[in-house]
């Protein structure tokens, strides 16, 4: 097998309590080399003095401590523009890789063609403790066989549908094409989807078949932000890449699919009582295909800011 650079960016915000061992999880990897740009974005919790104790004795290891919070996006970008690997990962420092997620993925990766993008694999998911909690992403028999088909190769239409088919932590990505995109969408809340509507349109993607990182599930996680009540900013970047999306549909099935998405957003933006965000759904899945009874229903109760998220949250506990 060859063995091409790896880069791992550790992307820390308030995770003092975790990055130890998100780091320590990449320094325990099976495979070599490995290329780390730490970037902390502004935390207020101590943990650039964390990062700097663990990192006393890696001179190699570059690491960007921002000194103003630039999101996510941005902070990913200031790594990716000092990034030599060939391959790439973009890892929260409260989440963890298993010993031999790289070597595997690696391996997978160097046996595709230049057409894939992405490698994907599954993910444990654990709580502030570092408990094993519930199950794995993908369904899973009590031996760990896999219960349901995950699809690679050409898969953009279902990269656009709701709920997503990746689990975000587990991808590596090929550093060119993150690159010839130009990085993250600096403009928006979060990454993934974005990534996904650039990408998958163009290339394909490939999923391994194996557990390589567990997920730390926080009542506070950057994700629980699509739950917030009003101003909701995962919404509107959501909004966002929706219209992405539709500008580069060419199929039927593509815009059906995109639908899909749009009506679960549509539903959150209501039950979240973001109402302006959720009218804007409404007016672009009008414009992908004929409303359904359904559809009219939740967009009039958006039209009359009907204040339903004292139910959605005793609901979803």
């Amino acid at each position: 097998m060859n063995h091409p650079t790896v880069t791992v960016v550790c992307l820390s915000y308030q995770h003092r309590e975790f990055v130890e061992e998100a780091l320590n999880s990449v320094f325990t990897q099976t495979y070599q080399p490995i290329e780390l740009i730490v970037v902390d974005d502004a935390s207020t919790d101590r943990s650039q003095e964390r990062i700097r104790e663990v990192l006393k004795d890696k001179p190699a290891v570059r690491f960007i401590a921002n000194q103003v919070n630039q999101g996510n996006c941005k902070a990913f970008n200031s790594a990716l523009s000092y990034a030599s690997g060939k391959y790439i990962i973009d890892l929260a420092a409260d989440d963890v890789m298993y010993p031999d997620r790289i070597e595997q993925q690696v391996q997978l990766f160097e046996s595709l063609s230049e057409e894939y993008a992405v490698v994907f694999s599954d993910t444990h998911f654990i709580n502030e403790a570092g408990d094993r909690i519930g199950e794995t992403f993908y369904k899973r028999n009590r031996e760990g066989v896999l219960e349901e088909k995950v699809p690679s190769g050409n898969i953009y239409t279902r990269l656009l549908q709701n709920p997503p088919m990746i689990s975000p932590p587990t991808q590596m990505f090929r550093t060119a094409v993150l690159k010839a995109i130009g990085g993250y969408d600096a403009s928006l809340s979060y990454e993934d989807y974005d990534f996904w509507v650039r990408t998958g349109k163009y290339y394909k993607y490939a999923f391994l078949d194996s557990v390589t990182t567990a997920k730390r599930e926080l009542p506070y996680s950057h994700g629980k932000a699509f739950y917030n009540k009003r101003r909701n900013q995962h919404l509107w970047s959501t909004l966002k890449v929706s219209r992405k999306a539709q500008s580069q549909n060419e199929l039927n099935e593509e815009n059906k699919a995109l639908a899909k998405s749009v009506r679960y957003h549509i539903r959150l933006a209501f039950f979240t009582e973001n109402f302006e965000v959720g009218e804007e759904f409404a007016k672009l899945l009008k414009e992908l295909e004929d409303l359904t009874p359904m559809d009219r229903l939740f967009v009039g109760m958006l039209a009359v800011k009907l204040p339903l998220n004292w139910f959605y949250s005793k609901i979803r506990g």
